[in-house]
């Protein structure tokens, strides 16, 4: 449901082609560590528009994609 937004942003911070990402693309894989992790959601968070506190460990795409899903239902 969010993954093209988090593909976009993950690919305009690495510069990696976003084809190349999958929703079970790793994070680590992708040159993503925990700082631009935290960087990334601050960008997450202004392209869709809702706040994310990220509570738990996400690994892949996917991990964050539903943790979001998880919180808007919540």
């Amino acid at each position: 449901m969010y993954f093209d937004a988090i593909a976009k942003i993950i690919s305009e911070r690495t510069g990696c082609d976003i084809s190349t990402i999958k929703p079970e693309s790793k994070f680590f894989e992708l040159g993503i560590d925990s700082l631009d992790t935290v960087e990334l959601l601050m960008n997450l968070e202004d392209e869709i528009g809702i706040e994310i506190e990220l509570d738990q460990k996400v690994e892949t795409v996917d991990d964050l994609d539903k943790f979001i899903q998880s919180k808007q239902q919540g």
